[in-house]
Formats: structure tokens, C-alpha cells, sequence
């Protein structure tokens, strides 16, 4: 009965991950028609690519693109007729060997306005270039600032104007950047392609100005078209603003890959990579250990068995702080430090019973020790989420819990190898920050369709915004019966809920994105190919209490 028992879990989990992934695949699916249809057909007309079909047309035939923030603007902007993928499509390809990063405009999506979440996601591609030293190629097809919310885009540190303050960093550091203007390139958005280091320009369909005709007659009171403002013939035959003239989209991206060709190499970190290994375990098999239901333990191992190559892993300090797991291994054949939470009941040493999920005193300092190994030895990391914080209680405060966890805080904000965190499960309050949240700079961060992020769980949250909420009541007088308290307990927690679901964290890019659990290597080993361009800085883990 026992293994009947083990069994139909095993198939619940299995069929509760797969009906999840379904269901990513589904909104997927609905985002990669970007503004519908009808307005991909408008593009066809006028004899243009869309942004993912000029995507597939310029990285390599049959490589793999690592698509960055596919669910920004998820469920957001709904007043405005929504804003699929941010209105603009980036991530890693492969051009001529190279990887690259591709910031796209997509047209389809309010002729590739920028909203908020446009400039977010913008600065997070450009980040991820700077960080990598990865060249950047921007095909250029947007009419500029969203308007109606001009305030939440343009003044700002993080807002508009910093893509090119970015240009020019990118610039001074060496990293080559390439932009296509392919359609509408106006006003502040101009300076993005002539601050990179090369232009191009598509006849007829592509135009750069600093203000368009109707801007023109209104500030000067002259006529003029857009073809005599700016377009192609213009930029390349008048002004020199742009070094390309394209006839249409497939020539301008064949010279792009042409331009890439003959770039030269930067000097590498040397990151350790012997021949990649498929896991000896089968990953699917994941499915099936993955627990549906968020509260039931299991062996964190038994998932990293299935993620690293031959199923072999070296574990640190396996006696010793056990709700964290830390041990080396390789992915893809990249050699790697994994951090990941153990899910597991078990006993300290000293014989008290650990909670699984949760942070103690001895597996900060576990987990601390082995990321000062893995920047010692130049070893990339890897964050398996599954956390509901720090132990909290007379015991563990006396104990130095504090003290503990920022050790472990410390020594993942000062690590200079690069970090990955893959969000499979909870990863809650101050937990979510020592397993590297994306306030500690990841290279990537990426979630499981069975992630949640928050301050801390949906019911205990409620419970303590409940009991604030009635004690205001009852301040003023007011008693809530029985059923009112439900009834408030129930509207928090599902507000609460909502706001923890991995939708919610991508959309708004706090994750780059939601993934199969089956693609885990592959953005792990993609990440680190990307940040071996960039030679890694003398760890130094400034203050570590003892």
C-alpha cells in the first residue's frame, strides 16, 4: 500500500507539473502574436519582418535564442489595450557562432512604444550585455514614448534617458553595438542606433528623425515629408547619420550577421569545461519528484541529480547545515557551485529537528564557506530556490540567526563569479535575498511554472494583515462577525496569492522569465557561456563577522 501510496503522488506531482507547463505554453503562445494577427499582417503589407521573425532570420539556423522577459507587461496596462512582451522581444542568439544580445522592437505592439515596462526590460537587455560583454544588436522599429504615461518613463534614473547613457558606457567599455532601423525611429529614441557604434537603414520603411513632420510644422511651420526628414537617402546621402543603406529586412540582417563575422574575441574568464554528459537520471523524472503541494518535503538532491551531467555531484559539508544543500558539479560540462535549498525534515547534530525550506544559523554559514570556495577556485554558481526565509524564534535569535544570515548576504553580494538562480519553488522574505534574488544580481534569474515569490506566504501574510485590519475596526467600535472576518481573511489572501505567482514576478521582471523545468540546463550552460566573455574581478568578501 505504501508504494501505491508513493506512487499516485508521483502522478499527481507529475500530471499538476505538466497541466503547469501547459498552461505557460498556452500564454506563450497568445504573447508571440505580440499585438494580433491583423497587425502582423499590417506589417507584412508594408514589407516588413515582425520582431521575432526578424529574430529568426538573423541568429543562426537551428541555434537556440534565450528569450529575456517573453511575459514583461503580462496582464499589465489593461486600460490601454495591454502590452505583450513589453512591446519589445530580447535575448541571447547565436550570430555566425557569436552569441549576442537582440533588443527588437515590436511594431505590432502600439507601433513598439515604450511603456515603463519597455524601458525596464530595454536597461535589463543592456545590463545583461554589459555584465557578459556581449555585443548588442538593436533592430529599431518604435514611435517613441508611450504619451498617456510619459511620467513613469521618461524622467527618471532608471527610466528613457539611461538606454543611452548606457550606449555610451557600452561604448567606452569596448562592446560592440550594432542598430538597424527597420521602421519609425523618432525623437529621444534617435540617439539609441547613433550612439552605437554602426547603422543601418532600411529603404522606404525606415526613418530617423529628431521630431517628425507633424512636430515640424507645429514648432517651425515648415512642410515636409518623412522621406525628405529623414529617411534613407537622406541619413546615408545628406547627413551621414547612418552608415548603411538596406533595400528591405533580410538584406539589412544579412549584413548585420556579415558585420558580426568579423568582430574579434575578448579575452575570457576561463571557466572550466570538459565534454557536456547527459544526466544519468532522467530529468523528467523531476515532474514526478517536484511536490504539488508546496508544503510536502522532498530530497533536494534527487532534483539536482537530474539537472547536472552524469548524475554526479561532489557534496560540501554534507553533515553539516543540512536545509542547504552545497556541491560541486558541471552542467552542459561547465563546472559549477550549486546552493539549493533542502527540503527535507532533518536533525542537526546537535539532535534538533530542522525544518526543511527554512535558513538555520549553521546552514548560513555552510552555504557562506562554499561561495567563498567557489570565488576562490573561479567556479560560476547556481541558486536552487526553495525557501521560506530564516529560522525565527528565541532560540535561533540567541543563537546569532542575524548574524549568521548576513554573512551569507554578504558573501552573495560581494561574489564576483557569476550567479544563476532558478526559482523552482517558494523563495520568500529575507531567504529570497542570501539565495541571490534578482536584488543580487544574478546573471539570470529564471522560475519554475511552480515558483512564488513574496515577503512570506499567502496565508500567514493574511493572517497578519487580518489581524491588523480588525483591530482597526475594533478601535473604532466596529465588531466583525464570523463570517465578515472570512470573508476579509479570504479577499486578502487571494489578493496576496496573486501577487506571489511566478505571472506576476515576470511581468514585472523580477524573474527573466518562466521555463519548463527541462530547459534548466540549457539557460544555466547558455548563462554561462555568455559570462565567460568577461574576465572575472579578485573576490574580496569585505566584512565577515566570525
Amino acid at each position: 500500500m505504501a508504494k501505491d501510496k508513493i506512487d499516485l503522488e508521483k502522478n499527481i506531482n507529475e500530471d499538476t507539473m505538466k497541466l503547469s507547463i501547459s498552461k505557460l505554453n498556452r500564454i506563450l503562445k497568445k504573447v508571440y502574436l505580440g499585438g494580433g494577427k491583423k497587425k502582423i499582417e499590417k506589417q507584412h503589407a508594408k514589407g516588413k519582418l515582425t520582431a521575432r521573425e526578424r529574430i529568426s532570420f538573423l541568429i543562426d539556423e537551428g541555434s537556440d535564442f534565450l528569450e529575456v522577459g517573453a511575459l514583461a507587461g503580462s496582464g499589465m496596462y489593461e486600460e490601454y489595450g495591454g502590452c505583450p512582451s513589453g512591446g519589445v522581444v530580447t535575448g541571447i542568439g547565436y550570430v555566425k557562432g557569436r552569441q549576442c544580445m537582440i533588443v527588437a522592437n515590436d511594431a505590432t505592439v502600439k507601433a513598439g512604444a515604450w511603456f515603463p515596462i519597455t524601458g525596464k526590460k530595454n536597461l535589463r537587455a543592456q545590463e545583461i550585455s554589459m555584465e557578459n560583454r556581449l555585443p548588442i544588436i538593436y533592430l529599431v522599429d518604435s514611435a517613441g514614448v508611450f504619451l498617456p504615461m510619459q511620467d513613469e518613463i521618461f524622467p527618471d534614473k532608471e527610466h528613457f534617458g539611461r538606454i543611452f547613457r548606457n550606449n555610451a558606457k557600452m561604448s567606452s567599455m569596448g562592446i560592440p553595438q550594432i542598430a538597424a532601423i527597420m521602421g519609425s525611429c523618432v525623437a529621444g529614441g534617435a540617439y539609441l542606433p547613433i550612439m552605437s557604434d554602426e547603422a543601418l537603414i532600411v529603404d522606404k520603411t525606415g526613418s530617423i528623425f529628431l521630431a517628425g513632420p507633424y512636430l515640424v510644422k507645429a514648432a517651425i511651420g515648415e512642410n515636409v515629408d518623412k522621406e525628405t526628414l529623414g529617411g534613407a537617402a537622406t541619413q546615408c546621402e545628406i547627413s551621414g547619420v547612418t552608415d548603411y543603406k538596406m533595400p528591405d529586412d533580410q538584406t539589412c540582417l544579412e549584413t548585420i550577421r556579415d558585420l558580426v563575422d568579423k568582430m574579434g574575441t575578448f579575452e575570457n574568464a576561463g571557466f572550466s569545461r570538459v565534454e557536456a554528459k547527459a544526466p544519468k537520471l532522467d530529468p523528467k523524472e523531476i515532474y514526478q519528484i517536484f511536490p504539488n503541494d508546496r508544503t510536502k518535503p522532498y530530497d533536494t538532491m534527487e532534483i539536482i541529480k537530474r539537472l547536472v551531467d552524469d548524475s554526479k555531484v561532489t557534496e560540501y559539508k554534507k553533515g553539516y547545515g543540512k536545509t542547504i544543500t552545497c556541491c560541486y558539479a558541471r552542467i552542459d560540462g561547465w563546472s559549477v557551485g550549486i546552493v539549493a535549498n533542502h527540503r527535507k525534515v532533518v536533525k542537526s547534530a546537535k539532535g534538533e529537528m530542522q525544518f526543511g525550506g527554512v535558513i538555520y544559523s549553521d546552514s548560513a554559514d555552510k552555504a557562506t564557506r562554499f561561495i567563498m570556495n567557489c570565488n576562490q577556485k573561479k567556479i560560476p554558481l547556481v541558486f536552487l530556490h526553495d525557501v521560506t526565509g530564516f529560522m525565527v524564534g528565541k532560540r535561533s535569535e540567541h543563537g546569532g540567526i542575524i548574524k549568521d544570515g548576513a554573512k551569507m548576504v554578504n558573501a552573495v553580494s560581494n561574489s564576483t563569479v557569476p550567479k544563476f538562480s532558478i526559482v523552482m519553488g517558494n523563495s520568500y522574505g529575507a531567504g529570497n535575498y542570501a539565495m541571490c534574488g534578482k536584488a543580487y544580481d544574478p546573471r539570470l534569474i529564471y522560475a519554475w511554472p511552480t515558483a512564488k515569490l513574496a515577503v512570506m506566504g499567502g496565508s500567514q501574510a493574511a493572517k497578519v494583515l487580518l489581524q491588523i485590519q480588525t483591530s482597526s475596526m475594533k478601535a473604532k467600535g466596529q465588531e466583525p462577525t464570523e463570517e465578515e472576518t472570512q470573508k476579509l481573511y479570504d479577499k486578502i489572501k487571494n489578493r496576496y496569492d496573486e501577487q506571489t505567482t511566478p505571472y506576476y514576478a515576470a511581468a514585472r521582471l523580477w524573474t527573466d522569465g518562466i521555463i519548463d523545468p527541462l530547459k534548466t540546463r540549457q539557460v544555466i550552460s547558455m548563462g554561462i557561456e555568455a559570462a565567460n566573455n568577461a574576465p572575472v574581478e579578485k573576490f574580496n568578501p569585505g566584512v565577515l563577522q566570525t
